[in-house]
């Protein structure tokens, strides 16, 4: 059954690890912008960079990876070119959530 518990657990990190990584290598935001940007501290930026978070699984689809990197892509955009606050990356994340569940992935 698909439980929103489950999805933060799993897809969080990784997505936010795609919009950090998008946000430093794109945008040219240091870990300390970004980490505000996400509502979460450098560390964990450091963390997502170097891999330690929010990693692919080896078992995880392609079309899930696509779906979560075009959605941390889009995402790092506003992020970096609008007014976008932490909340709104927080609802962006519940617009991931949703999407997925959408195209039967999540079940």
């Amino acid at each position: 059954m698909y439980k929103c518990e489950t999805v933060t657990r799993l897809v969080l990190p990784l997505y936010r690890s795609l919009v950090a990584k998008e946000l430093l290598s794109k945008y040219n935001f240091t870990q300390v912008k970004a980490a505000e940007k996400l509502g979460t501290t450098q560390a964990a930026i450091s963390q997502y960079l170097n891999s330690k978070r929010g990693r692919k699984d080896a078992s995880t689809s392609q079309e899930f990876i696509k779906i979560v990197k075009t959605a941390a892509e889009n995402v790092a955009k506003l992020l970096a070119t609008t007014n976008m606050n932490t909340e709104e990356f927080r609802v962006s994340f519940c617009d991931l959530c949703t999407e997925l569940k959408n195209s039967n992935i999540l079940s």
